[in-house]
């Protein structure tokens, strides 16, 4: 079965109410046998040990020096691990996992066997419940039926991760009758919702916190060591940290040009931060995840160097990174 996709990119505004995004440029990381736990607990940022089937975490996995390899959701199906994430972040991430993962009892591979769908809409939970009894939700982000695995993602934009093999999932999603779009959708919604989104040309650039992870429960302080953990506490408790993810969105004037953000200091105007994704609708409304100066707000003119009429503003994101 081979489902039909929109060939079109709209701005957030001018997506449908309810649809679909086949999430192509995604994959997991896998983790299987009898030290699974134990291993990936001494080496991301999350606390492993509180995951069961029906949780999710959100976590890193760093270098020694604290520097992010990617950012992933970790579940669980069929007693597996799974750190979903872009397969643009795979790579270097499976590589050290795997160099590590000799001296342990545990397989570590991509999951090539699965596919992967998002559910979004205002209807999503009752499209839901024509072909499933249980959904996830916010106590109980993951659940599997069968084979088939729903995941919950809270939000601005709530989404419905559903995951099988191709042929399972593809027959499922046809069933709703619903549009399909490509994977740009989802770092999308990944950019406006301020989870990080990484790829080849930025991992080992950033700790953690400039990555917002502390803000969406993505880091513990309480686990003991995991590869680059005396960083990561350092930037934590000594306070310095100096810089954080933001989402912003302007309409070009240049969809070709570069896309560098500027901020303005009195008169002049220089580089304000590094854009780490980047979506472009089809009526040039730009989405950008950069990591700015922590300290960004509303009233910071910002602009697009060789587009100064771009309009640039800052997006809310569905979390404070204010520090209790």
């Amino acid at each position: 079965m081979s489902l039909t996709l929109e060939n079109h990119q709209p701005s957030l505004e001018n997506l449908p109410e309810n649809y679909l995004i086949a999430l192509t440029e995604c994959n997991a990381i896998q983790l299987t046998g009898e030290e699974q736990q134990k291993y990936l607990q001494g080496q991301v940022t999350c606390d492993v040990n509180t995951l069961t089937p029906e949780t999710l975490l959100h976590g890193a996995h760093c270098n020694a020096k604290g520097k992010v390899f990617s950012c992933f959701r970790l579940f669980e199906r069929d007693g597996s691990y799974l750190l979903f994430q872009p397969k643009s972040s795979i790579e270097q991430s499976l590589a050290e996992l795997k160099k590590f993962g000799v001296f342990a009892k545990v397989d570590i591979n991509t999951t090539e066997q699965l596919a992967f769908f998002c559910l979004v809409g205002t209807n999503a939970p009752a499209i839901l419940k024509e072909k499933f009894n249980t959904l996830p939700d916010s106590m109980t982000p993951v659940i599997q039926t069968g084979s088939t695995n729903l995941v919950y993602i809270a939000g601005n934009i709530e989404r419905y991760l559903i995951i099988d093999t191709k042929e399972n999932v593809e027959q499922l999603v046809s069933a709703f009758s619903l549009p399909v779009f490509p994977s740009p959708i989802w770092k999308l919604l990944e950019i406006v919702e301020g989870f990080p989104y990484l790829d080849n040309d930025n991992h080992s650039e950033y700790v953690p916190q400039m990555l917002n992870m502390q803000a969406i429960n993505g880091i513990s302080f309480t686990k003991g060591c995991y590869l680059g953990q005396e960083t990561v506490a350092r930037m934590q408790y000594l306070g310095k940290n100096k810089k954080a993810l933001f989402a912003l969105t302007g309409k070009l004037t240049n969809p070709s040009a570069e896309i560098i953000i500027e901020k303005q200091l009195g008169e002049n105007w220089r580089k304000a931060g590094d854009v780490i994704a980047c979506y472009i609708s089809e009526n040039n409304q730009c989405y950008l995840q950069a990591v700015l100066a922590n300290d960004s707000n509303q009233e910071i003119k910002l602009q697009l160097k060789e587009q100064t009429d771009a309009d640039l503003s800052l997006v809310n994101l569905p979390y404070s990174l204010t520090q209790d």
